[in-house]
């Protein structure tokens, strides 16, 4: 699957509120403070910045969206046949460039 096709099944998934958590994306959503509703705005404005076809439990992605409200998040999802949230998180300046797409150098 093309970049393009992952990201639009994803937004469509989210959007029909066909998604799941796992237990660690729903831990980390709540001790975050982040809401479901928040993790729906920023996926409907999504973009992948990163992608891991070969991933140990089968491929995802991380995506970076934005809410309506502007908080940057960036949520980790699985896109095989079931969508489901890995994990979520505001990312950290120290940790990300000033787009918040690309990881800062070691």
């Amino acid at each position: 699957m093309t970049e393009l096709v992952v990201l639009k099944r994803i937004k469509d998934q989210f959007a029909a509120k066909a998604y799941i958590f796992t237990a660690h994306g729903s831990d980390r959503a709540a001790k975050r403070l982040i809401k479901s509703a928040e993790i729906e705005e920023a996926v409907a404005a999504s973009e992948v910045i990163e992608d891991y076809p070969n991933d140990k439990y089968g491929p995802s992605c991380l995506l970076m969206g934005v809410t309506e409200s502007g908080r940057i998040l960036h949520i980790q999802v699985s896109y095989p046949e079931s969508i489901k949230i890995i994990t979520v998180y505001e990312p950290k300046p120290d940790e990300w460039e000033d787009d918040w797409k690309t990881r800062k150098a070691p």
